[in-house]
C-alpha cells in the first residue's frame, strides 16, 4: 500500500480591500499567525496586497478568504506574486466609502424625522447607531477571534453600546458616523501617497517599434527581449531600458529620474524606459526586460520599503499594543469606581464612554507611516529611491558623508591623457592594457577600451581574465601574463623604481596613473584624468551648511586624491582597498552616523557597513543592490537632498505625534471636567487623523534644495 504524497504548499497573492492603515495590517497579520498551515505571510500597504504560502491540507483557501472577509477585508486573487493590483476605485465605491454614506444617510434621516416626530427621535438615532455599528461589531468580533481583542473597532463598538445604554442615542449615532469618516480619511491618505508610485507603471509605453532586418514591427513593449533593437521616434517614449546604438537626441528623463532638464545623449549612452525622446530618431538595444526595467525596479523598491519600518514606527506600534488595553481599563475604572463610591452612575458612565473614544489610537498609529509613505513616494518622484523607513530616519542624524571619488565626486568619464612605453611603443601599451580590461565596468577600464578603439586596430583575445578590486585587472594575452594595476600594486609585484619620477610627475598634475606589467615586468605607464562633477562643489557646501562633514575615500593615489580634494575643499583618504574603506567607515561611525556614497563593486562593503549606503546613478548592480538608497540622477547634490528629506520627514513625524497626543490630552481634561461630550471626543481622534494626514501629505511637495 503506497502512502499519499503530501500536498505541495501553494503560494498565493491577494489584493486586499480596505487594507489602508497600519492597524489593518496588524489585524490581518495577527489573524494569519493563528491559522494553521500559513507561512511567510507578507503584507504590502502600497500594493494593498497579501502574499503567503498555504498548506491547504491544514487550512483551505476558502477558510482563509472567509477569515479575511470577516475581518472586513475581502481578498481577491491576483495572477501571481508581483502581479499588478486592480485599478484604485473612487472613495465612494469602496467598502469604507459606502459605510460613510450609509451611516451619514441614517444619521441625516434620524435628524429629519426626529424633528417631525420628536417622540420617535431616540428610536431613530438608536437604529442609525445599530445599523452603522453592526459592521464595526463584526470586525471587532473577528479581530478578537484572531487574537486582537482590543482593536479600534472594539473601542468604538463598546463606546456606541455604552452611549445607547445611558440614553445618549443621538451622540452614539454621531460617534459612529465620525469614526467612519476618520477611517475613510486614513484610506485617502495612503491612497494619495500610493498614487504617485502607481502612476509610474503607466509611464512605459504599451507598444514598441521592433527592428527586425529591414522591417519595423509594432509589438507589445512587455514582449521585448534583451538584445533586441528598437526604434524610438521623436516625441515617443523609450519602451525599455537600453543603450543607444545610433542617433543623437535630447531625452526628458524627468518622469524617471526627476531631472528637470533634458539630457543630450548619443551612441553608447544609457536610456530609461518611460523617458521622452525630444529630438531625433534613435536605435536602442534592449538591455532589460520589462519586468526588470528601471520603472519596475523603482516600484519594487518602494513596495519593499514597507518591510523596513523606521525605529520610531516600530516603537509606536509596540506602544499602541499596550496603550489600547490600558485605555479600556482606565475607561472601565472611570465608569465604575466613582459610582461605587456614591457618585452618579450615568454621569461617570458617560465619561467612561468618552474616554474610550478619546483613547482610540488611530491618529497616533497613522502619524508615522503616513509621513514615511509620503516621503518615500516624494523621493522616488525625484529619483531618490529609499529602500525603507529605517534608512530614511537614519539619514537625518548622519554627521559624516563619505564619498567615493571616481564616478561619484567625479563624472566617471576619465580619458587617457599620457602614455609612456617602457620597451613597448605607445599603441602596444594601450592594446595590451585594453585587452586585460575587456568586459570591465570600472570607469578606468572603459577609458582604456575607448583609447584602444580610437587606434582602430584589432583587440587581442584575453584568457583567464579576473579583477582584484581596488588593485588590478589580470589576464593572459597572446601567451603572456598581463596586469593593469595601480602603482601600489606594481611596487608589490615588480620593480617600479625606474619609473617612479614619471609616476610622481603625472600624479602631481592630478592624474590617475595605471601601470602595465607584462610577465612581471613594467612595460608602460598610462595617465588618465577625470574631472569633478559640475555640481560637486555646491554639494559639499550644502552638506557643510547642514552640519555634515564631507570626506573622500578613494583607492586612487594620494597625489591625485589630494588634487581633487583641494578643488572641492574636503578631507581625503587615498590608496584605499575595499577593506580599508570598510575600516574607515567604522572609525568614522564612532563620531556619529555615516552615509557612504559610491558606485563601484569595491564600494559594496563600505555601502553595506555605513549607517546609510547610497549608490550613485549609473553605478554597478552590486552597488545598487547593496545600498540602502539608490540615486537615479547622477548628481552629488542629491546626497544633501536626501538629508533634507529625512529631516523634513522626522519634523513632520514629531508634529504628527504632538497633534495626536495633544488633542487627546485637551479633550481628556475637558471630558473629565464635564465640558465636552461624546461627539467632541470622537472628533478629537477624527480631527487628529485629518491633521496628521494633511501634514504628512505636505511631504509630497518636497522639492529638494528648494526647501529644507
Amino acid at each position: 500500500m503506497t502512502s499519499a504524497r503530501p500536498a505541495t504548499p501553494t503560494e498565493l497573492d491577494y489584493f486586499v480591500e480596505g487594507m489602508d492603515c497600519p492597524s489593518c495590517v496588524r489585524r490581518i497579520e495577527g489573524a494569519l499567525d493563528r491559522l494553521p498551515g500559513t507561512h511567510g505571510a507578507r503584507t504590502n500597504l502600497t500594493r494593498q496586497s497579501l502574499t503567503l504560502t498555504l498548506d491547504e491540507t491544514r487550512t483551505s483557501r476558502s477558510t482563509l478568504e472567509a477569515t479575511l472577509r470577516d475581518l472586513g477585508h475581502p481578498a481577491h486573487a491576483l495572477g501571481g506574486p508581483g502581479a499588478a493590483p486592480p485599478a484604485p476605485r473612487a472613495w465612494y465605491r469602496t467598502a469604507q466609502g459606502r459605510l460613510v454614506l450609509t451611516t451619514g444617510a441614517l444619521l441625516g434621516a434620524a435628524v429629519f424625522l426626529g424633528q417631525l416626530l420628536p417622540t420617535l427621535a431616540p428610536w431613530l438615532y438608536g437604529a442609525a447607531t445599530l445599523l452603522g455599528a453592526a459592521p464595526l461589531a463584526r470586525k471587532a468580533l473577528a479581530a478578537a477571534r484572531a487574537g486582537d481583542p482590543f482593536s479600534i473597532n472594539t473601542l468604538v463598538t463598546l463606546a456606541a453600546a455604552g452611549a445607547l445604554l445611558i440614553g445618549e442615542q443621538a451622540e452614539a449615532a454621531v460617534v459612529v458616523f465620525l469614526f467612519a469618516v476618520g477611517e475613510l480619511l486614513e484610506g485617502v491618505a495612503v491612497g494619495r501617497a500610493r498614487s504617485g508610485i502607481q502612476a509610474l507603471a503607466a509611464l512605459a509605453p504599451k507598444t514598441a517599434l521592433l527592428l527586425r532586418g529591414d522591417r519595423v514591427l509594432e509589438v507589445p513593449a512587455d514582449a521585448l527581449k534583451v538584445g533586441q533593437t528598437v526604434q524610438v521616434q521623436p516625441g515617443g517614449r523609450v519602451p525599455a531600458d537600453g543603450t543607444i546604438l545610433d542617433g543623437q537626441s535630447s531625452l526628458d528623463d524627468s518622469p524617471v529620474t526627476g531631472e528637470s532638464v533634458p539630457v543630450g545623449k548619443g551612441p553608447g549612452d544609457t536610456v530609461y524606459a518611460g523617458s521622452i525622446n525630444a529630438g531625433g530618431v534613435l536605435r536602442v538595444r534592449v538591455d532589460r526586460a520589462a519586468r526588470d526595467n528601471t520603472i519596475a525596479r523603482i516600484i519594487h523598491l518602494v513596495e519593499q520599503a514597507e518591510a523596513s519600518r523606521a525605529p520610531v514606527a516600530r516603537f509606536i506600534d509596540r506602544f499602541s499594543r499596550v496603550y489600547t488595553p490600558l485605555v479600556v481599563l482606565v475607561a472601565a475604572a472611570t465608569a465604575l469606581i466613582p459610582p461605587l463610591l456614591g457618585a452618579p452612575l450615568t454621569e461617570w458612565m458617560y465619561k467612561g464612554v468618552a474616554l474610550l473614544l478619546i483613547g482610540c489610537p488611530c491618529a497616533l498609529v497613522l502619524s508615522v507611516p503616513a509621513a514615511i509613505t509620503s516621503a518615500v513616494s516624494a523621493g522616488a518622484r525625484r529619483g531618490l529611491l529609499i529602500k525603507g523607513g529605517a534608512a530614511l530616519e537614519a539619514l537625518g542624524s548622519v554627521r559624516t558623508a563619505a564619498f567615493d571619488k571616481t564616478g561619484t565626486l567625479t563624472a566617471g568619464h576619465p580619458q587617457v591623457t599620457d602614455v609612456t612605453g617602457i620597451g613597448l611603443d605607445d599603441s602596444g601599451v594601450i592594446t595590451l592594457a585594453a585587452a586585460a580590461e575587456q568586459g570591465s565596468s570600472h570607469p578606468l577600464g572603459r577609458a582604456l577600451l575607448a583609447a584602444h578603439a580610437a587606434l582602430g586596430t584589432p583587440l587581442p583575445a584575453a584568457q583567464d581574465a579576473r579583477a582584484l578590486p581596488g588593485q588590478a585587472a589580470l589576464a593572459r594575452v597572446d601567451g603572456t601574463d598581463v596586469a593593469v594595476g595601480s602603482p601600489r600594486y606594481a611596487r608589490e609585484h615588480a620593480d617600479l623604481s625606474a619609473a617612479e619620477a614619471r609616476v610622481a610627475q603625472l600624479e602631481d598634475q592630478g592624474k590617475t596613473v595605471v601601470v602595465l606589467l607584462v610577465d612581471g615586468a613594467v612595460r608602460g605607464l598610462i595617465a588618465l584624468r577625470d574631472e569633478p562633477r559640475p555640481d560637486a562643489p555646491a554639494a559639499i557646501q550644502d552638506l557643510r551648511a547642514l552640519g555634515v562633514t564631507p570626506v573622500m575615500l578613494t583607492g586612487d593615489n594620494a597625489r591625485t586624491g589630494q588634487a581633487v580634494a583641494r578643488t572641492l575643499g574636503l578631507e581625503v583618504h587615498a590608496q584605499l582597498l575595499p577593506e580599508d574603506k570598510l575600516r574607515l567607515i567604522r572609525d568614522l561611525q564612532r563620531q556619529g552616523g555615516v552615509v557612504m556614497i559610491g558606485d563601484g563593486i569595491n564600494d559594496a562593503p563600505a555601502l553595506a557597513a555605513a549607517d546609510v549606503g547610497v549608490a550613485m546613478g549609473g553605478g554597478t548592480d552590486v552597488a545598487l543592490e547593496t545600498a540602502h538608497v539608490a540615486l537615479l540622477r547622477p548628481q552629488v547634490r542629491a546626497a544633501a537632498d536626501l538629508i533634507r528629506l529625512s529631516r523634513a520627514t522626522m519634523r513632520v513625524i514629531r508634529q504628527n505625534v504632538a497633534f495626536a497626543v495633544g488633542l487627546k490630552l485637551v479633550f481628556l481634561i475637558t471630558t473629565l471636567l464635564g465640558l465636552t461630550g461624546l461627539w467632541p471626543a470622537v472628533l478629537s481622534d477624527t480631527g487628529a487623523t485629518a491633521l496628521v494626514t494633511a501634514n504628512a501629505l505636505r511631504l509630497l511637495r518636497f522639492r529638494g534644495g528648494e526647501q529644507d
